[in-house]
């Protein structure tokens, strides 16, 4: 409470304690792990490395027991706190069907998307449930289990083919790229992209896969798309089919201290439900 409010009065008066109480706890912790948890200064207290990793397992620690307290008291089908989900904006179609079977099966439990570039940090409390594409994430604490693979495929805009026509027989000459050349990136075309288009040939460059969907279906050029963002739309003409070379794979993330969680398995169960139709 200290570290959320800032001052030990305002922890103080939010337990219900006095201020001893709460100099003394602190105190003690600081006695314990052999570290300052706070920096003191006239305007309160801030948090110092130790202080940030105790935070860190507090706040997992609290999510726990209120899991626990849920099931101690035979909630029937309700689960206790918000669920924090992330994933790549480019996998919003993909998560979406099964954060609304969860919300269908539990509306009393809020859901919080948040859907960015930026990596949440599970062992800082960012996120419940993270989707992650790529390679397999490696840290220890974290368990990761598949959910999807997608792959990407070459497609053009109706209208740019109108103009510039079909490439012939892999001729590529004349025609123009969305995209990134020779620029590091996990991303599996990569290497079609060094080996096929110079730069002079991007007409629009970027490396958002949603840009590049939006670039592709306003004519700049040929781009390189993912399977799940192209089915059904009459605009989109296919240059290369999706191929096994360019397959990427998402993965489900969690922290191994929530992982058992009745939230966060409620929650995967759905996921893993949307997978295996999917």
């Amino acid at each position: 409470m200290v570290a959320r409010l800032g001052t030990v009065s305002a922890a103080a008066e939010a337990l219900g304690v006095h201020r001893a109480t709460i100099n003394r706890h602190v105190e003690t912790l600081e006695t314990v792990l052999g570290a300052p948890l706070f920096h003191r200064h006239a305007r309160g207290y801030t948090l110092t490395d130790a202080g940030e990793d105790m935070l860190d397992v507090a706040n997992r620690a609290e999510e726990m027991f209120s899991d626990l307290e849920g099931r101690s008291r035979g909630r029937a089908g309700q689960l206790s706190g918000d669920l924090r989900v992330t994933a790549l904006i480019g996998m919003v179609s993909l998560v979406m069907p099964a954060i609304k079977a969860f919300h269908l099966a539990h509306p009393e439990t809020p859901v919080e998307f948040v859907a960015g570039s930026k990596l949440a940090r599970l062992e800082h409390g960012e996120a419940h449930v993270a989707f992650r594409a790529g390679t397999k994430p490696q840290e220890p604490d974290y368990v990761v289990l598949p959910f999807r693979q997608f792959r990407f495929g070459l497609y053009a805009s109706r209208d740019y083919v109108n103009r510039k026509g079909m490439p012939e027989n892999g001729d590529f000459s004349g025609h123009s790229f969305v995209g990134t050349v020779g620029e590091p990136s996990p991303i599996p075309y990569t290497t079609w992209m060094d080996r096929n288009v110079r730069p002079e040939g991007l007409s629009f460059k970027t490396s958002d896969q949603q840009v590049m969907f939006a670039a592709v279906r306003q004519g700049f050029g040929l781009g390189f798309l993912a399977d799940h963002d192209t089915v059904g739309d009459a605009d989109l003409v296919e240059i290369i089919p999706p191929d096994d070379a360019w397959l990427a794979n998402i993965w489900i993330v969690t922290h191994v201290d929530l992982h058992r969680t009745a939230k966060v398995q409620e929650f995967l169960r759905f996921v893993r439900q949307e997978a295996q139709q999917g």
